[in-house]
């Protein structure tokens, strides 16, 4: 309810003024949703801190606040709790406006933001000849489901995908792949990803056993950056190969991202070591081309620096962050943008922001932001890793969770009873299992570790995306029993009566907040939360409020109050890249 928000916002800070004089304009009421509905809906803290400024009691210029307020056309009348907070009930009357304004919309009333803003989200990034794993899934599904949120509230959204497909790992590869399959070179699809990951095995491999074999893959780097159009070639079928599989992983996700690799920045290396070098900043350190920045240090207490050239005259993955900079500002003219990977990366961020900043590659209108997450662990609380010890593909990851959803499904319509096509128990089973393994990671604050447990993920009780689902499928099946067509009472009103009414629809026309709150905060785990208590306040006003067996004016009102929640559901999941199911 950002306009409640945003009225009882200005009304305080208007008698704020009135009250105690005009240089208090502008001081943070502190207002915030309460906890307990025995004291409202909103509250104010201002009086708290001004005490010592204005030299009265907490209560008292709480008293004289309220003197000079008037908020009579949202809220009934104010009242003050404790040592001084200012408690505010909404009228009914606004809730249902408010909620009337949601029905008639196709956006449930949430408006695109006034001054949309030039976004570049970059995520997921796999490297070349490698196949995705459990790595990859927080910072795909992550990235997803900020980019998302930033589209739906207007924002001009680029989705970049910085993979891994330039560096020396190349002249290994290629090396390897001219001697080992040379037909690869001429025949088309010569290779699949299967052979592609092993073969990287082997040449890694030979590379650090065979110095032969190391000193021709050196030469192969040489040969693919000085542009060799046989080196280019096999270069290019090694992208292509790993592109494909990765965009099947993609595709199952639903994700969408525009590949731009490393190789994209590399023409630009130079010049963006040059530019550092004109700003005065650039220092020869044992031969490197260094940056020196400010609270970074050795174990010595010595500075340290950032390399952006190696004494080889080689460029690093710093040099091609700041070139990625300097390109996205300029070219692509975003104005935030934001990294989703794991905090592992924070210092390597840190370090070049503040490069960037320095030489001013990213001003400061330019919002330069690391999105970082923690690791998925096991049951034990370690790193998650197979049962032969490596990191699990992501690809075997999805194909589990939507074979134990399957799993769960026929046993339940076994015990049921219940007979349905292959396509529903294949529908059901995709979507529930994908959708599953989703929510289960961005339920999570994205900072923190998270224990992997298909069980958990999979259950229909708790704060998972079974439940939200079941949730949903439970309103579809009101309007299939009651032979009611939702898009058929858009003329109805919602009217307010039983205290579960209440607790829902106040919850329900929360969603801006969270929205708004998501976009500065970057924390995809507040719109978990605001479904989850969606669905158990929906279920609690299911539970004690008639439906169908209501009487005429109330069961209108209530059946649109369900509809209400249905699409709110449907939204939110939409926005964390999750499908819903009229039936499970």
């Amino acid at each position: 309810m950002k306009d409640a928000i945003a009225t009882l916002s200005q009304q305080l800070d208007q008698a704020l003024v009135a009250a105690f004089g005009p240089e208090l304009s502008g001081t943070n009421p502190l207002l915030a949703a309460t906890n307990n509905p025995k004291f409202g809906d909103y509250q104010a803290n201002i009086a708290l801190p001004l005490a010592k400024k204005i030299g009265k009691a907490p209560r008292d210029i709480a008293q004289g606040i309220l003197d000079n307020l008037d908020v009579s056309a949202i809220c009934e009348a104010p009242t003050i709790a404790g040592p001084g907070f200012i408690n505010f009930t909404l009228k009914t009357e606004y809730l249902n406006q408010q909620l009337q304004g949601m029905q008639q919309s196709d956006r449930l009333g949430i408006a695109p933001v006034d001054q949309p803003q030039r976004v570049i989200v970059d995520f997921s990034s796999p490297n070349i000849a490698k196949e995705m794993h459990v790595g990859h899934l927080r910072s795909t599904i992550i990235g997803d489901g900020i980019a998302r949120i930033l589209e739906f509230l207007g924002h001009d959204v680029l989705r970049l995908n910085h993979v891994g497909d330039w560096g020396t790992q190349f002249g290994m590869l290629i090396t390897h792949l001219r001697e080992e399959c040379p037909e690869a070179l001429t025949q088309a699809d010569a290779v699949d990803i299967g052979d592609l990951v092993a073969f990287y095995q082997r040449a890694k491999k030979r590379f650090d056993e065979d110095d032969d074999f190391k000193e021709r893959s050196r030469e192969g780097v040489v040969k693919l950056q000085g542009g060799d159009e046989e080196s280019r070639k096999a270069w290019a079928l090694l992208c292509e190969q790993s592109r494909k599989e990765f965009q099947k992983i993609y595709d199952r996700l639903d994700v969408e991202l525009t590949e731009r690799g490393e190789s994209f920045y590399n023409p630009m290396l130079s010049d963006t070591v040059a530019e550092v070098n004109e700003s005065g900043l650039l220092v020869e350190d044992q031969g490197a081309q260094c940056v020196f920045l400010d609270g970074f240090t050795n174990k010595a207490g010595d500075p340290l620096p950032l390399i952006v050239q190696k004494s080889d005259g080689g460029y690093n993955y710093a040099t091609t962050d700041l070139a990625a900079i300097r390109y996205r500002v300029r070219d692509d003219k975003a104005e935030r943008i934001l990294y989703v990977t794991d905090s592992g990366q924070a210092n390597h961020f840190t370090q070049v922001f503040q490069v960037a900043r320095k030489v001013s590659l990213a001003p400061d209108t330019v919002e330069l932001t690391h999105v970082p997450f923690g690791l998925v662990q096991g049951a034990d609380g370690k790193k998650l890793k197979t049962r032969s010890g490596d990191t699990p593909k992501l690809r075997d990851l999805l194909d589990e969770a939507v074979a134990r959803s399957r799993a769960d499904l026929e046993k339940r319509l076994s015990e049921e009873e219940r007979q349905e096509s292959p396509e529903f128990i294949n529908e059901v089973s995709t979507k529930v299992g994908i959708g599953a393994v989703k929510y289960a990671d961005l339920s999570q604050n994205r900072t923190s570790n998270y224990a992997f447990s298909y069980d958990k993920m999979l259950a229909l009780q708790g704060n998972t995306a079974p439940y939200l689902l079941y949730a949903f499928a439970r309103i579809q099946s009101i309007s299939r029993k009651g032979g009611v067509d939702f898009s058929q009472l858009d003329g109805a009103a919602i009217a307010l009566k039983e205290a579960p009414e209440f607790t829902l629809a106040k919850h329900i026309l929360r969603l801006d907040e969270v929205l708004e709150a998501i976009s500065e905060e970057l924390l995809p785990n507040r719109l978990c939360e605001y479904l989850y208590e969606l669905s158990k306040k929906f279920n609690q006003f299911y539970d004690k409020c008639p439906v169908l067996q209501a009487e005429e004016g109330d069961r209108l009102s209530r059946l649109m109050l369900c509809d209400l929640t249905a699409r709110t559901l449907k939204l939110g999941l939409s926005l964390l890249g999750i499908d819903v199911l009229d039936r499970m």
